[in-house]
This record gives structure tokens, sequence and C-alpha cells, in this order.
């Protein structure tokens, strides 16, 4: 009951949306909201390893170099697995159906920028679909894309909103001269079919509304992680019952 009430609070927040597009975004409720037509079909899995997957943010916080600085201390009594950062993967890990066919621009999504992040932090949008960015903040951002002349720093004031349209197929990162540590990565597939953001345990369900053969593909960072699932839909919900790897333990410094 509870997450249903949520899930209508964002819906109510979304702009108002063409039926049967890409929608809009519900962080945390497992599926991209999307297209509820008598056609639509899920496809659902489980992400694994996502607990060894590594932001670029604190990767490049341990160089000495920065000038980074911790306020954690190491308690030897705790067990390392629990001494490690891991991502929040419902809105930094995004989960991708890509279809056979090339897909129409997404109506706009929202972008939420607040608490030192943007919500997603990672997405997936067909080409030339609009973004808009809503400073949720007490302060000024400056977001720009980097290396992208067409979307540079400029100031969203407390509340305002700012919109750009994504280019061709590629990765853009987005960041902000006022707050080094936000990073976004925005993807942009010519055939993304539908996306989906996963429960904290990894579970993840997809809406789509076309029988046909997809890649189900997990994206974090900017690149794909874990193999792409191929997946048949033929008029029934689909289950991958293998969970997805999507990365491995590696030894690290405490």
């Amino acid at each position: 009951m509870h997450a249903m009430r949520r899930l209508t609070g964002i819906t109510r927040r979304i702009p108002r949306l063409r039926t049967g597009a890409l929608a809009g975004l519900a962080i945390g409720t497992l599926v991209l909201l999307g297209s509820s037509t008598a056609q639509a079909e899920r496809i659902s899995g489980q992400l694994s390893g996502f607990e060894f997957l590594r932001n670029p943010v604190w990767a490049e916080a341990k160089d000495p170099s920065k000038h980074g600085y911790t306020f954690r201390e190491l308690v030897p009594t705790v067990p390392a697995k629990f001494r490690q950062l891991f991502p929040h993967i419902p809105k930094e890990v995004c989960i991708a159906a890509l279809g056979t066919e090339a897909a129409s621009p997404s109506p706009a999504v929202l972008i939420r920028v607040g608490g030192g992040r943007t919500t997603p932090v990672t997405i997936v949008v067909p080409p030339r679909t609009k973004l808009t960015f809503r400073n949720t903040d007490p302060f000024t951002h400056r977001l720009y894309a980097v290396g992208l002349k067409t979307f540079a720093a400029n100031d969203t004031a407390r509340g305002a909103e700012r919109e750009w349209s994504v280019p061709e197929a590629g990765t853009y990162e987005i960041r902000d001269e006022l707050a080094p540590s936000l990073r976004m990565f925005v993807i942009a597939q010519p055939k993304v079919a539908a996306i989906a953001y996963p429960s904290m345990d990894g579970r993840f369900a997809l809406t789509v509304k076309e029988p046909g053969d997809y890649q189900v593909q997990a994206y974090f960072a900017g690149k794909p992680v874990g193999p792409a699932i191929p997946v048949t839909v033929e008029g029934k919900d689909e289950v991958i019952k293998a969970p997805i790897t999507v990365a491995k333990p590696t030894k690290e410094k405490e």
C-alpha cells in the first residue's frame, strides 16, 4: 500500500505523457512508467554482484593529488565487506530492454538535482529525448555536459528548471561546476524499448509494449555492466531465471 502511494505521488509530478510512449521515471518502484496497453508484457529478473560496482567519484577521491578527505574511521571488529562503499542501485543502475528497431524520442523526462546527486544517476533514452533538470536544492547549480558545447555550464537557481535534448547515439556525462562530486550519465541508445531501475536487492521488471526479441542490458556509470541477456517476448510475461552478474569482487586497499 505504501509503495502504491509513493508511485501515485511520482506519477502526479511527471509531465503529461503520450499514451504508448516511454514515460517517466519511478525510482524504487522497479519498473519504468510506460504504456498500459493490453499487449504490454513484463520481463523480470535479478541482478547480482552489484555491491562490487565502484562509482568513479570514489576512485578519484582515493588519489592523493586530488586532496580529498575522508571522515571514515575503520573499525577492526566490523567485517571488511561492510566497510566497502557500494552504489545505491535504485538510481545508479539502469536496466534497458533493447529492441530490433529504432525507437522514437521519449516525452520529456524529469531529472531531480539535489543532495549532491541527480535522480536518476544513470539513464538510457532514445536520441533527441528531452531531459528537464529541476534544482531541488536551496542553492544554485551549474550543470554542463563534458565536452559538449550545446550544454555548457549555466546557472540553475533554486526551484528552477533547465531543459536539454540528448543528441545522437552515445554516452554523455553531466557534471556540476559548483559540486564536483555530482555526476550523471546519459546513454543515448537508438533501440531502447523500455528501462527500469532495480530494488535494493537487485530485482527488476521491464514493461515492453510489443512482442519480439530483446536484449536486456544493465548500465552503470555510463557503461554496460554484465552480459546482454536475449529474451523473446511472445504474448506473456518472461522471467530471466539466472541472476545477471554485473560485477565481481576485486581486491581493494582499505
